[in-house]
């Protein structure tokens, strides 16, 4: 990130990237606001205007529904959108309508409104097609104003959901969990996330180890109670392995684990996912699509 005054992030918040050389155009977290660009703004607001006067009904995610719940801002460049896949094809007609140009970039759980080189995603789910946002997500949105309209941000047990898979070689959301557990901990419906989870709890249980690492002092943050059944799962879990269980990779990184798949014979449980997703985005061919 470069500021007006041709300034790094690096220069402006006088943080150096560890173990490794910097990148300029990763975000660098701060409590300031960022100085949106006029352009961002407007795509930003345009898009939200165009489908509050409509009613679709969304929640807020991605960088506005981390500072919700945090206080944290990062420069973005996108705005991120959750509703439901049958909401979809109003959505993008609707944005369409508005300029924008609009595409599916994956059936299972991502559209695009674009306009100039900023954007909106339009998200149905989790990118790995083991969860689809449904009305729940929705209803339980936090009513706020995002860049000065009523919205509803995204509720954060789902927002740290949405985020523990992805741990892809070149982006990892872990840092975004941890806040968000250190920041809503004692207040989580952990019910809700447990949930949510389902049989991926896993991945919830190396999200709050992650936490224990980082924040070791805030650890009972997370309850009793929580850290007692996700730690005997785990015990049970590796004493007893099911043999029958299957590889999980793909789900996690399908790019990565693709050697698992194409050249040791294991499943490929991301691609078996999409194939019997319930809630793919169907829309006309007037969107396109870049899969």
């Amino acid at each position: 990130m470069r500021t007006d005054s041709g300034a790094t992030a690096v220069q402006v918040f006088g943080v150096k990237a560890p173990m490794g050389s910097e990148d300029p155009q990763l975000p660098v977290t701060s409590s300031s606001e960022p100085d949106w660009a006029p352009d961002a703004r407007a795509c930003y607001e345009d898009a939200l205007e165009a489908l509050l006067e409509t009613g679709i009904s969304f929640v807020v995610g991605g960088a506005f529904a981390v500072h919700t719940h945090t206080g944290i801002w990062r420069v973005t460049k996108d705005l991120d959108l959750l509703l439901t896949a049958r909401d979809m094809p109003a959505a993008l007609d609707r944005l369409n309508g508005r300029g924008f140009e609009t595409y599916v970039k994956d059936p299972v759980w991502l559209a695009k409104a674009s306009r100039g080189e900023y954007f909106v995603d339009l998200i149905t789910g989790i990118g790995n097609a083991s969860l689809a946002v449904d009305k729940t997500w929705i209803d339980r949105g936090i009513p706020r104003l995002i860049l000065g309209l009523p919205c509803r941000v995204l509720g954060v047990e789902e927002l740290i959901v949405s985020k523990i898979f992805v741990a892809y070689r070149e982006r990892f959301d872990g840092a975004d969990v941890v806040h968000l557990i250190r920041a809503r901990g004692k207040t989580l419906d952990w019910a809700r996330l447990l949930e949510l989870t389902g049989s991926h709890w896993e991945l919830l249980f190396w999200s709050l180890v992650l936490f224990a690492y980082v924040y070791p002092a805030h650890s009972d943050d997370v309850p009793d109670s929580i850290w007692d059944r996700l730690t005997g799962w785990f015990s049970r879990s590796i004493r007893n392995p099911s043999k029958n269980a299957p590889f999980r990779g793909t789900l996690v990184d399908p790019r990565m684990f693709a050697i698992d798949v194409d050249e040791w014979g294991e499943r490929n449980l991301y691609k078996e996912y999409c194939a019997s997703h319930p809630s793919l985005i169907q829309t006309d061919n007037s969107h396109g699509s870049h899969e």
